[in-house]
Order: structure tokens, then C-alpha cells, then sequence
């Protein structure tokens, strides 16, 4: 399997001591070790997004109830969701990753936090249980535009009737002035991050053919030919978007 430390196509860091691989970002190898320190300059409110998730799941997370987090990295929102639910002992939580750097990492964050199980898994091809809660927290931007509408499709079927889908996406503007101008706001964020214009090149070239956000009525459009009616957006900051969608 390849990692980012061994990968090759360019000179160079994209920050936090992660190399540049062009058009080939992964999340195992180096990347599962500085993914929490990047991810939180990276994306803005980060962390406000993980308490957000956490405040709508009352609305949906009942004693008995099966939760997931498709794309569960180093489990950092799944063990949240666990603490925040500890007095509904009955609930189960699982997360699924298909990066088994990115399991192993999430196994020792979530050790000792009851009810949680981590999954080596694609999500696409998973088996998921009847359930009451799936969290994707901008994970699904990753998976290949052609079987995207699948992963849709299998969470509406899975979730319970009343049940909730929390989609967090990085997302397009609707025409080039808007991404024009989401793109330059962007990039005045990274760079208040501390991040080079270095770095900021870097990860773009990274990310290529691999990061491939839809705009926001993209993604409107895809949970409703799953079948999901009721949706609404609950999160915006710049590009990046939080989606409530109830069966």
C-alpha cells in the first residue's frame, strides 16, 4: 500500500511535516500521524462542527440506538459522540475507516471508551445495520464522483424511519464568481493558519483528482434521489457545509 512518506511527483511539505504527493493524497502513512494538528488549521470551525454534530444527535440517538461515522479517521467525533452519550449506555457506535493507519490511530484514541467499534471498511461496499444516526464529516468529497450517489443510497436505506444523516462537505460555489471568490477567502484563512503560499500550492497540487467537492445543490440533489425529502442546511463557513437530511 502506498503512504505519503514513500509516494513520489514532487519536493515539499503541504504543512505539519506532511510530504507533497502530487495528485495522490492519502491519509495513511504520515498523514494519519499529523492528521488532527492539519485538519484543524485546515478546515475552518473544525471543532465547532464536532460539537454541532454532537448537539443535533440528541434529536435522533435514542437508549437502543446504532450510530455511525462513515469515514471515522482517528476517531476523534466518534469517541465525542460516545462521552457525550455515556448516559445511554445501550447505544452502539461505529466508525469505518479504509485507511487501516487511520484505524489503528482511531483504536487507541477511542481505548477505553465503551461501545465504540472501529471497522476497516470502504463505504461504499460496506454492510451497515439498521441504525438511527450516520455521520460523514467531510468524507464523502474523497470517494469517486461515480459511485458517490451509492453511498446516498445505501445510508437512506439504512437509517430507521425518523433517523438522520449529518452531512459536513467541503462544497463548489454555485457559478465561477462565487468559487472565485470562495477560493480567495480560503486561502486568506490557510495563510492566517500559518500555512506558506508554499504549502498552499502543495496541497492543492496534492489533492488533485482526489478532494472533488460538489456545490451545495449537488449535494441537495444526491441525498434527494436516495430518497431523503426533508434536508436543510445547519452549518456554513466559507466552502465548508453542514447538511441535516431526516428520513
Amino acid at each position: 500500500m502506498k503512504t505519503a512518506s514513500n509516494r513520489g511527483g514532487g519536493q515539499g511539505s503541504v504543512g505539519d511535516d506532511i510530504p507533497l504527493a502530487r495528485a495522490d493524497w492519502s491519509f495513511g502513512g504520515a498523514v494519519a500521524d499529523a492528521f488532527v494538528a492539519h485538519v484543524r488549521r485546515s478546515v475552518p470551525g473544525y471543532d465547532e462542527g464536532h460539537d454541532l454534530v454532537c448537539r443535533v444527535s440528541d434529536f435522533f440517538v435514542h437508549r437502543d440506538s446504532v450510530g455511525y461515522e462513515l469515514g471515522a479517521s482517528t476517531g476523534e467525533l466518534l469517541r465525542k459522540l460516545a462521552e457525550y452519550h455515556a448516559h445511554k449506555p445501550g447505544v452502539r457506535w461505529i466508525g469505518i475507516d479504509r485507511e487501516r493507519d487511520m484505524v489503528a490511530s482511531a483504536r487507541r484514541h477511542c481505548g477505553g471508551v465503551a461501545n465504540v467499534d472501529l471497522r476497516h471498511g470502504d463505504i461504499v461496499q460496506a454492510d451497515y445495520e439498521p441504525c438511527d444516526l450516520m455521520v460523514s464529516y467531510y468524507t464523502i468529497q474523497f470517494v469517486e464522483p461515480r459511485v458517490r450517489q451509492t453511498v446516498f443510497d445505501r445510508v437512506y436505506r439504512s437509517l430507521n424511519w425518523g433517523g438522520a444523516f449529518v452531512l459536513f462537505e467541503k462544497t463548489r460555489g454555485p457559478d465561477a464568481r462565487f468559487q472565485d471568490i470562495l477560493t480567495q477567502l480560503y486561502i486568506d484563512f490557510k495563510r492566517r493558519q500559518g500555512f506558506s503560499a508554499e504549502e498552499i500550492l502543495n496541497k492543492a497540487d496534492s489533492l488533485r483528482g482526489v478532494l472533488e467537492p460538489f456545490s451545495t445543490q449537488a449535494n441537495m440533489d444526491l441525498l434527494r434521489r436516495a430518497g431523503f425529502v426533508d434536508m436543510m442546511t445547519i452549518y456554513k463557513n466559507i466552502c465548508f457545509e453542514g447538511i441535516l437530511a431526516i428520513k
